[in-house]
């Protein structure tokens, strides 16, 4: 499976609740009109690759088809929402756009790689 990857309601379960029984995943909820999201969004992909596939980053656009549901089911207040996952439950969150440093930083904090 690809590092980066989207998704959607119809498979969130299995890219991401069950494959983060595998390795943690970050969920970057958002939106094409949210400039935060655009922000963060290069920044997280990078932050990716730094970690060489030892963690994965699922992206939803929260305005596509459905998944707007998966924001509710979350209680996602604003976005970008980014959600880290592993052994199948939500460990951490963080909201808004957030330097490199920081999301490094979370990401060796919250996940156990």
């Amino acid at each position: 499976m690809n590092s980066i990857f989207s998704t959607d309601l119809s498979n969130f379960d299995a890219k991401v609740i069950q494959a983060s029984h595998d390795k943690p995943i970050l969920v970057d909820l958002w939106a094409d009109w949210c400039s935060p999201c655009l922000v963060i969004a290069p920044i997280l992909e990078k932050t990716i690759k730094e970690f060489d596939d030892q963690i994965c980053l699922a992206k939803i656009e929260v305005d596509d088809g459905d998944n707007m549901k998966i924001a509710g089911h979350y209680k996602v207040r604003g976005f970008p929402t980014i959600i880290l996952f592993q052994y199948g439950n939500e460990i951490a969150r963080f909201s808004g756009a957030k330097p490199l440093q920081f999301v490094r930083q979370f990401i060796e904090e919250h996940a156990d790689l």
